[in-house]
């Protein structure tokens, strides 16, 4: 479990704020790299957290993080009492400032009809009453376009600082368009992980003068170094991986049909499913109900070293993304450049971004989403063709060491927060 850090109050420069819906998240370590590495660019940082943990260990890299983290009360119900408490005596003490995130919550609430706005603004009240006063913070940045940026929102009215936020995925495609176009509007400047989102956001913003700006978040090439030679010559039982959050937007069901199509084929394979989510019964129902109880095991969640050891001993990897029925759809899961850099051959889907990373034919194999009997030819290529592996892998591996090296992107990022005075 995660030992929260003093709450120290730093001295001198600029302070960062970061408002994030959970901290830490074993799904999220793409976020704590870039907190890690925005701190060895010299940045000093406090982080917001909406929720605490849900997991009871984390990874090693979020130990090396120096920031202090506060909690924000998570609960309308349970703490309506303190939230108003602060909320009134910041309304006293700056009425102007509340007045203006007021209307901007109210204008919001007409639009969705949703408690969650007040909370949210609440919760910023709480944040700037409370937590921000002494902290040295000068602009605020969330992680995801739904409830952690409407709070940097209000946070950044109440206070009359300047906000920002990453979108990501989820919290873009699933979010009310005209809801989104007002934060992009308000935001000092945006990011976002592919140019497909970048296109989504610039469309749905419809004009304006926020940046934005796409900057992939990349892996630490260090944590992802294969030191046994890639298995480019293979032979069964194939050992096949898949790291995924059990959703719908994962394409899980496609997966396991390709691997029932594989089995009735006759070639000998071990399957294991890392990951957890709200999807696991109807998943592991599936997998039963295939028949393929015999060749598949679901770890759950686990820890960055148990990733890597599964890695390691892979053939191959699948994913088999696709857009959900709420429109939720993946970005580029950082999980194909984990593989990709320990020279694991991916089988994805052509969905969203993922053609930004994986090149058909060139750096792994795409098929349509939903279609298992074309997944199961390109697995079964990737498995069997010598030939393809020894072109692929090496070829993976300078697509992400080039364009995905997180130690590069990161200058990218800390170029924006410097041009706003941090």
């Amino acid at each position: 479990m995660l030992q929260q850090k003093p709450n120290t109050v730093p001295s001198g420069k600029p302070v960062l704020g970061m408002i994030l819906k959970g901290y830490p998240r074993i799904s999220e370590t793409f976020i704590s790299n870039e907190i890690h590495q925005l701190e060895k660019q010299g940045f000093r940082l406090r982080l917001f957290s909406m929720r605490r943990p849900r997991e009871r260990f984390t990874h090693q890299s979020v130990r090396k993080i120096q920031a202090p983290v506060d909690y924000l009360p998570h609960s309308l119900l349970l703490y309506f009492p303190k939230l108003l408490y602060h909320n009134l005596i910041l309304a006293i003490k700056s009425p102007g400032n509340y007045k203006r995130a007021a209307k901007t919550a109210f204008r919001r609430l007409l639009r969705n009809r949703r408690i969650a706005t007040i909370k949210h603004l609440l919760q910023a009240g709480y944040l700037v009453r409370c937590l921000l006063p002494k902290s040295g913070v000068t602009h605020l940045h969330a992680h995801f376009a739904h409830s952690p940026t409407s709070v940097a929102m209000f946070a950044g009215q109440l206070a009359d600082i300047p906000f920002s936020f990453t979108a990501h995925a989820k919290d873009i495609y699933t979010s009310d368009s005209e809801q989104l176009r007002e934060k992009v509007a308000l935001a000092e400047f945006v990011v976002t992980c592919t140019e497909y989102n970048k296109r989504y956001l610039l469309e749905t913003a419809q004009g304006g003068d926020t940046p934005v700006q796409r900057i992939y978040h990349g892996i630490d090439l260090d944590l992802f170094s294969n030191d046994a030679e890639p298995r480019q010559k293979t032979g069964p039982p194939y050992n096949i991986v898949t790291v995924a959050r059990i959703t719908p937007k994962k394409g899980l069901a496609t997966v396991y049909r390709s691997l029932r199509t594989l089995c009735d084929q006759g070639v000998v394979l071990r399957h294991t499913l890392i990951g957890d989510g709200e999807d696991r019964k109807k998943i592991l129902s599936l997998i039963t109900e295939l028949g393929l109880d015999g060749v598949t095991q679901w770890l759950g969640t686990q820890p960055h070293e148990v990733v890597l050891e599964h890695y390691r001993r892979a053939d191959l990897f699948v994913l088999g993304c696709e857009i959900a029925q709420n429109g939720d759809r993946d970005g580029i899961p950082n999980v194909l450049l984990e593989c990709m850099a320990m020279g694991v051959p991916v089988v994805a889907t052509r969905v969203s971004a993922l053609p930004e990373l994986v090149e058909d034919g060139k750096t792994g194999l795409l098929v349509p989403p939903g279609q298992p009997e074309q997944m199961a030819r390109a697995m079964g290529r990737l498995l069997t063709d010598h030939d393809l592996r020894n072109q692929i892998i090496p070829a993976a591996r300078r697509r992400v060491t080039e364009q995905f090296n997180n130690r590069i992107l990161i200058k990218e990022l800390a170029g924006r927060f410097r041009a706003v005075g941090l």
